[in-house]
């Protein structure tokens, strides 16, 4: 079962890879008219969500990581 801290990451790439696609596409390579400062704004905004959403997938992968190592009867690896 996938854990609801990586299903949530996965959602929140998901849904800002696909705003980020469509700017580019629609908006930035598309003629029509100017972009402005709240688009900018939004694009900036999704980019800080996708890295919070890889924050997130990698976090929950640590923490499945750390779970099967202590059920294991083994000590954390510590971080070199």
């Amino acid at each position: 079962m996938i854990s609801r801290q990586k299903l949530v990451g996965w959602v929140l790439i998901v849904v800002s890879v696909a705003y980020i696609v469509y700017f580019l596409r629609l908006r930035l390579f598309e003629p029509g008219s100017a972009v402005e400062k709240k688009e900018w704004v939004q694009v900036i905004g999704s980019v800080v969500v996708f890295m919070l959403g890889t924050i997130n997938v990698r976090m929950a992968a640590m923490r499945a990581r750390r779970r099967t190592d202590l059920s294991h009867g083994t000590t954390p690896r510590a971080r070199t």
